[in-house]
């Protein structure tokens, strides 16, 4: 008697392979209907403002220091005259690295969009504690020189005071703009975006948190973005500094 077969089992007459059928394709991007940012320019500012501006843009980036305890977040409507205002995104996948997305609007093409050296998941659990000092350096330039601070390619990046690696500028990728597609709608929020990424996969999600800043430029090798927090929500509080060193 032949051997008994398992059910379901191929027949030694069918050696043929069998093939899994073909996944199904990742759901197709958005048009991107973003509008190029505006070429306003700058109001000039009294004395007394621009003084400001340059102390409230050094940063405190010594490893030992404790940062003390302040009222969390900067309300709307206390934000300073001197700066501009712009909307910040920061936005990664959970085990990738978060990036950093500057626009005029929502509904404008990025101005800055910066890889910083930390994991999304690793900055979540950080804004829970409610204050993070992000510190962005590098080497001043010749005086002749006139690359703007934001136009910098690399930056040596610190949390808290903590040394974590390089942040590096790029230009916007085709999913950063399809991200920023999903949010043109959005002023202020956070949450979660359907994944669709090569490394994290179709069912990977892309967490976001996206808020107004105030950007204060203190000097050709010193610019801060500090987040603007709705009047009355006790949120994180967050700075992000841009210093030439």
């Amino acid at each position: 008697m032949g051997e008994p077969r398992f059910a379901g089992a191929a027949s030694s007459d069918d050696n043929r392979p069998t093939t899994a059928p073909p996944s199904p394709p990742p759901p197709p991007r958005q048009l991107v209907s973003l509008v190029q940012p505006s070429q306003k320019k700058k109001h000039k500012t009294k004395v007394f403002r621009v003084f400001r501006s340059v102390f409230r843009s050094l940063p405190i980036i010594t490893p030992v220091c404790k940062f003390p305890t302040l009222p969390m977040g900067i309300p709307d409507s206390h934000r300073t005259v001197s700066g501009a205002r712009v909307t910040g995104t920061l936005f990664g996948y959970r085990k990738g690295r978060v990036s950093l997305s500057l626009q005029e609007t929502p509904k404008c093409l990025p101005t800055l969009v910066v890889e910083l050296a930390m994991q999304t998941n690793v900055l979540q659990k950080e804004l829970s504690s409610g204050m993070v000092r992000i510190a962005l350096e590098c080497e001043k330039r010749p005086d002749k020189d006139k690359t703007k601070i934001l136009d910098e390619p690399l930056w040596t990046m610190y949390c808290n005071g903590k040394k974590s690696g390089y942040g590096v500028k790029r230009e916007a990728t085709a999913e950063d703009l399809n991200v920023m597609e999903l949010l043109k709608a959005v002023s202020m929020g956070a949450g979660v975006l359907p994944g669709n990424s090569d490394t994290e996969g179709p069912d990977g999600e892309l967490a976001y948190m996206r808020a107004h800043f105030e950007r204060v430029v203190g000097s050709k090798d010193s610019e801060t973005l500090y987040m603007l927090s709705p009047e009355g929500n006790n949120g994180p509080e967050l700075s992000i500094f841009f210093v030439r060193i």
